[in-house]
């Protein structure tokens, strides 16, 4: 029997990257799957987000480990579409046991520090996604993880960045710090109902949000179109082990564990999976 078998997993950002790799795994484990994810484009955000052909994968990844899986394309900052797409999956899945809150954005790089109006729409946009996002995945969740009976639990991806400061302040920072106290908050408040509640805390992970060319020249500013052996070095600064980044299951690992009964008395607690960088 598996870790997590008769349980039902919401992962947001479940097209590609840790999301994926949560969803998979979570199947892998005995689970059936709500998969979110907003496949589409954002203005500013410097990289390619993930597609509908990225979501459909997943679908299909979890379906051939014999798993049923409902995918909505959603924007997490739509509480009403959060709601109705946690809605539609426990209708036809039956419950909610779990849920991944993953899915985050990095902003623009390099914004000009006079250009006021700039950085204030980036910084928005960020807090935007990546906190108030949450927000509204717990908040569209609540009803049914109470309802289903058993307890539950909500995984939270924060940041070494929620644990460290990194970069100069344009929401990033902010917002994965900020999930550490809501975390906290709701920690506090599904107690009662055995509903326990943690964040995780990667370093850099190997992911289309890292492996672009935007990251690379911003790790590496000295190169005009630095390769990312060359940005290896420069992404191995955050970590106290010798590693430039971890693999999407090395935080899956962590989020398994969380989701399972084996973390049943665990709650309220900031993960790090960070290759010891919050000591760096």
């Amino acid at each position: 029997m598996g870790r997590v078998t008769g349980k039902v997993a919401l992962i947001t950002g479940a097209a590609r990257g840790q999301g994926r790799s949560h969803a998979i795994r979570m199947a892998a484990e005995g689970a059936d799957i709500i998969a979110v994810d907003i496949c589409d484009e954002i203005d500013s955000v410097p990289y390619s987000l993930a597609t509908r052909e990225d979501l459909a994968e997943t679908v299909r990844a979890v379906e051939a480990l014999d798993r049923r899986i409902v995918a909505r394309r959603v924007d997490v900052r739509d509480i009403e579409k959060m709601a109705a797409a946690v809605s539609d999956g426990v209708a036809e899945l039956g419950r909610l046991d779990i849920v991944c809150a993953n899915a985050g954005i990095v902003g623009p790089y390099g914004l000009d520090t006079a250009d006021l109006v700039s950085r204030l729409a980036a910084f928005r946009l960020v807090v935007d996604v990546n906190l108030t996002g949450v927000f509204c995945t717990v908040e569209a969740s609540r009803r049914a993880l109470i309802d289903s009976g058993d307890g539950g639990s909500i995984i939270i991806t924060s940041s070494l960045a929620g644990l460290r400061a990194l970069g100069a302040p344009g929401g990033y920072t902010e917002a994965k710090h900020g999930l550490v106290g809501m975390m906290r908050a709701y920690a506090k408040e599904f107690a009662p109902h055995f509903i326990r509640v943690n964040t995780v805390h990667p370093t850099n992970v190997k992911t289309p949000m890292i492996m672009n060319d935007a990251t690379y020249r911003a790790f590496r500013p000295d190169l005009e179109n630095p390769t990312l052996a060359e940005a290896e070095a420069a992404l191995g600064y955050l970590n106290l082990l010798p590693v430039p980044y971890l693999a999407p299951d090395d935080i899956t690992d962590a989020v398994l564990w969380l989701a399972s009964d084996e973390s049943r008395y665990i709650t309220g607690v900031a993960l790090p999976v960070d290759a010891g960088g919050a000591l760096k």
